[in-house]
């Protein structure tokens, strides 16, 4: 159960690519919350996704936050911690011209 734990938890770091969640911003255009978290993801993987979702008309970045994150789990004779960076932007698509 722990090596399955441990997998779980090294497979959600290193995943490559942005998760993507259509929402919308405070004035009302629709936007899209970008989930970049991950050792091997980046902000670059972020906007990547923006660029894909809107094009060439581009987007604004409505909001952008990142932290450092640990995720420890174990028991009582071993302990196991898997330290993250927690990344997350939202972007509004602008209109084209």
């Amino acid at each position: 159960m722990k090596n399955l734990i441990i997998a779980a938890l090294l497979a959600g770091a290193i995943s490559g690519c942005a998760t993507v969640r259509e929402s919308y911003a405070p004035d009302g255009r629709k936007a899209y919350a970008l989930n970049c978290s991950g050792t091997a993801r980046g902000w670059d993987k972020c906007r990547a996704a923006a660029g894909e979702k809107c094009g060439a008309a581009g987007y604004d970045v409505i909001d952008r936050n990142s932290e450092n994150a640990a995720a420890i789990s174990g028991n009582s004779s071993s302990v196991v911690g898997v330290q993250t960076q927690e990344r997350a932007m939202m972007v509004a698509c602008k209109a084209p011209k």
